[in-house]
């Protein structure tokens, strides 16, 4: 798990960089867990371009993950460790007891062959999981559910963690990478251990190409547009826009439009804050 550099043989190559993929031990998923991806282009369902800067990019097939973990008291087995070209982290193929395989995120230090279990009697070991009230205080885990039986939704990028920073008989703390922490219900599923791939942030795009292959189109900077198209356009020569930043609709940029009073109570500290 490394970054690997490319010779510059080439503009494109000088400054481009990407994983080594050492990690990785079989180039073929498992089919009974694929499907597919269908791509939209940015568009909603009238043809209308609804997202922008997306399109194009390379196929995909959607590998289907166990964000839940709900298969309790059966062990598996970790089968092989595979890329995954719709996320940031590697996915880990488990062989349960009962014949059965799942995807699951694959924790930093998780290795083939390795015996994985998930449910509240499971020990506190990389890659099990078990109710967040089950876990010490200061552990380090991901995949972590909001609601119980929801599935996972905090910590499932490359390299993401939360730590376990108390509890009680309903509500447990954690503190997220961002400084925030925030209250989770006792009984939510997360995982123990650190999401792999940990140096993906330090992957160098290099080229615009490389963009494209991802489905991403360029951004236009809203200075350079017409005044009938964004608030900063128009102006003789190059201009700065005349005023702060805003989007296309007028509306500040940097200004948090966090507006969701139902959930304001779990937020015990808001990241950033000083």
């Amino acid at each position: 798990m490394g970054v690997r550099k490319f010779k510059p043989t080439s503009p494109g190559t000088r400054f481009r960089s990407g994983s080594d993929f050492s990690e990785i031990t079989t180039a073929t998923p498992y089919k009974p867990l694929l499907k597919p991806r269908k791509k939209t282009g940015g568009r909603s369902n009238s043809g209308r371009i609804s997202m922008w800067q997306k399109g194009g990019g390379h196929k995909r097939a959607y590998r289907i993950i166990d964000f839940k973990r709900d298969k309790t008291n059966i062990p598996c087995s970790v089968e092989t460790i595979e890329y995954d070209p719709n996320r940031t982290s590697r996915i880990a193929l488990l062989k349960y007891a009962d014949g059965e395989r799942r995807y699951i995120l694959a924790p930093v230090g998780v290795q083939v062959g390795d015996s994985l279990l998930s449910g509240p009697d499971a020990e506190i070991k990389t890659g099990n999981a078990l109710p967040v009230k089950n876990i010490p205080l200061g552990t380090i885990i991901h995949n972590i559910e909001l609601r119980p039986g929801q599935g996972g939704k905090i910590a499932r990028s490359a390299g993401a963690y939360a730590q376990l920073v108390a509890k009680d008989e309903k509500m447990c703390q954690l503190k997220l990478a961002s400084t925030e922490v925030r209250f989770v219900p006792s009984e939510c599923i997360a995982t123990i251990g650190q999401i792999g791939n940990v140096e993906h942030e330090n992957i160098s795009i290099g080229k615009a190409g490389r963009n494209r292959w991802l489905g991403r189109r360029p951004s236009v900077r809203g200075v350079v547009m017409n005044p009938h198209d964004h608030p900063l356009g128009g102006g003789e020569g190059k201009t700065s826009g005349g005023r702060p930043p805003v989007s296309p609709w007028g509306k500040p940029e940097g200004k948090k439009t966090r507006n969701n009073q139902r959930t304001d109570s779990f937020i015990v500290r808001r990241r950033k804050s000083k």
